[in-house]
């Protein structure tokens, strides 16, 4: 009978000793709660003692977790609808906040968490027009709603680190994609004809210029040709003078062959003179 009393003693003690011991893995971290009542938070990783039967030991992950959520509607400023499909990382930062709003159902944070971050987004992507929201910065869309989303977060007692953009669709049951489309075609032609309109104006520029440049040096040549004739001119005046000194009758034998060389050069010329006229002095047989 005693035997099967200190049998009895050491179950009991056994499973007293179980139920007071709980173990925290490392990134994790537990409450106790005492008949329902939080009376111990944040109990790190390690093992723990809690007293058997009236408290119980509630662990938490307090790592990073990850929201995904589904894709939302938004409208954009130019009354455009876009889908976005993000996701959010976040971890528990207040233990007893966590289980007071949410009775430590992670699933029911992230049903609450959910509509917090669509209305942060929402806000954003209102005050933008499809154009900035699809080619803009996406951090900045949602660099200016993080502490906003935080502050709705708190009373969950959690933190939300960052928010994700995977991808910005256009819904195709919308007309959005064709005026996308229109909107792009209509942005590229204009480019176009902008382009075209800068090639006319640089090319009439650089017909302007050549037309300068071209005057410029026809006047300059002319001026040069001009300068060459006249020093010639006056050199061959130079000369003939010099020659007439020499020698005056061969001279004018020289002057008169140039003057019959010019007259009869194209050998139709017809020239109607007495036979005593001067011009004809050299021609004579009795000189």
């Amino acid at each position: 009978m005693k035997f099967s009393l200190w049998i009895a003693a050491i179950v009991a003690a056994l499973f007293a000793l179980l139920g007071s011991v709980f173990v925290v893995s490392e990134g994790h971290s537990a409450i106790v709660l005492n008949l329902g009542r939080v009376v111990r938070t944040d109990i790190g990783p390690g093992l723990h003692f809690k007293w058997p039967l009236v408290e119980s030991a509630r662990v938490f992950d307090r790592r990073l977790q990850v929201l995904d959520a589904e894709p939302e509607r938004y409208l954009t400023f130019d009354k455009q609808n876009v889908s976005v499909d993000f996701f959010a990382l976040g971890r528990i930062q207040d233990l007893r906040a966590f289980y007071r709003a949410t009775g430590g159902d992670e699933q029911t944070a992230v049903e609450r968490l959910a509509p917090i971050i669509r209305d942060s987004l929402r806000n954003e992507i209102n005050s933008r027009t499809l154009q900035q929201v699809v080619s803009g910065d996406r951090t900045t869309v949602i660099g200016r709603q993080l502490d906003a989303i935080n502050q709705g977060a708190q009373t969950l007692g959690v933190k939300i680190v960052d928010i994700r953009i995977k991808r910005i669709d256009l819904p195709q049951d919308s007309n959005v994609v064709g005026s996308v489309y229109n909107q792009m075609k209509s942005q590229r032609l204009q480019v176009a004809s902008q382009l075209r309109a800068e090639g006319v104006e640089l090319a009439q520029a650089i017909r302007a210029k050549a037309d300068r440049d071209k005057q410029v040096i026809v006047a300059e040549a002319e001026r040069d040709a001009q300068k060459l004739r006249g020093e010639g001119d006056a050199e061959a005046t130079r000369l003939y003078a010099q020659a007439a000194n020499k020698d005056p009758a061969f001279f004018a034998f020289q002057r008169s062959l140039d003057a019959y060389r010019k007259s009869f050069e194209n050998g139709d010329g017809v020239i109607v003179l007495s036979k005593d006229d001067p011009f004809l002095q050299y021609m004579r047989s009795d000189r």
